[in-house]
């Protein structure tokens, strides 16, 4: 009996390793080469790398993403163009420094990248809070870039919704939303919170991006994110007003543009049960458009030409909701800025 029992305990435990050891060597399934580039003080960022005929683009994450988050997107645009991204300081698997999170800095580490790996004139597209790290090498360095593309990356953090109350206060008053299926939350594999994630957004993240975002315990599930929260807070800190004097360069911004009727609201949208509560609805909506009014009217000011995608129910990731809609944007700003002379 005693011999039975230690059989059953080491069985156990080697499917245990078995598992944990499966996890420690799962492999990256993208077909990108991955380098380190030092920006600062001994500071590395990882670069991935698609290759690809023509003109270089960059693609750049939002906030708490890594360049992982583009690999199912980016072999889209190896058939016209050479196709990188760059994980931010603080994320993944680039170094996490103790300073070095304002808006300056990380502009000054894209340019680093591009002087140290000898990409030239790319088109830069950053979404959601890479598009103010865009706008500054832009607007600083025209000369080194050859256009930019905005994926839901407009926003102004220093005109932001959620930093004024009023607008907080019509959002906390909006009724719910149509229930949706409960989503089974499981963590326990990463395949598996890949799946969660697709219920509860309708979509889903590259699994390397989850694999290079959060820690993966012994067991092999899921575990918390690799980054602590203090990078974020000092990238929210460090962020400045959007500032498109300098640009000189092709733009395209991609976004969903506001809805401004109730006929145009989505399941996910709150949805109005009486006449206050559609006035309620409409009076948010106003408020919001107010914002992204003037976010577009500030580009255009400096940028009249720039050109404005509507990505209708695509949410903020738009590149993996609509990838081909943003495939051919970026393709075609790609293309109209092979001439050195553009805009310059």
């Amino acid at each position: 009996m005693r011999t039975v029992s230690l059989l059953l305990i080491a069985l156990l435990l080697s499917r245990g390793t078995s598992k944990a050891q499966e996890a420690s060597i799962w492999k990256d399934p993208a077909p990108h080469a991955t380098t380190f580039v030092t920006v600062d003080d001994g500071t590395k960022l990882e670069v991935l790398d698609w290759g690809g005929p023509g003109p270089a683009i960059v693609l750049l994450a939002g906030s708490g993403n890594t360049g992982h988050v583009f690999d199912d997107f980016a072999p889209a645009l190896k058939d016209c163009c050479h196709v990188y991204a760059i994980t931010r300081r603080g994320y993944g698997a680039s170094s996490q420094p103790a300073s070095g999170y304002d808006n300056q800095r990380l502009a000054n580490d894209i340019l680093q990248v591009l002087d140290r790996l000898n990409i030239t004139r790319p088109v830069l597209a950053g979404h959601s809070m890479a598009g103010g790290e865009i706008t500054t090498l832009a607007g600083q360095h025209p000369q080194r870039v050859a256009g930019l593309a905005y994926i839901d990356a407009l926003g102004d953090p220093r005109d932001w919704p959620a930093s004024d109350p009023a607008w907080m206060a019509l959002m906390r008053k909006l009724p719910p939303s149509t229930p949706t299926a409960a989503c089974q939350a499981d963590r326990s594999s990463f395949a598996r919170y890949r799946d969660t994630l697709a219920c509860q957004m309708h979509f889903t993240m590259p699994e390397a991006e989850l694999h290079h975002s959060y820690e993966t315990n012994a067991d092999g599930s899921v575990g918390g994110f690799k980054s602590p929260g203090w990078i974020n807070t000092a990238i929210g800190d460090g962020e400045v007003k959007r500032d498109y004097t300098g640009i000189r360069v092709p733009v395209v911004a991609l976004y969903e543009f506001p809805r401004t009727s109730l006929d145009q609201l989505r399941p996910d949208d709150p949805q109005p049960r009486n006449e206050d509560e559609r006035a309620l609805v409409l009076e948010f909506a106003a408020a919001t458009r107010a914002y992204m009014d003037r976010w577009v009217q500030n580009l255009l000011r400096s940028v009249p030409d720039a050109r404005l995608v509507d990505t209708p129910a695509a949410g903020h990731y738009i590149f993996l909701t609509r990838p081909a809609v943003v495939a051919s944007e970026i393709r075609a700003l790609a293309a109209s800025a092979k001439s050195p002379s553009a805009k310059e």
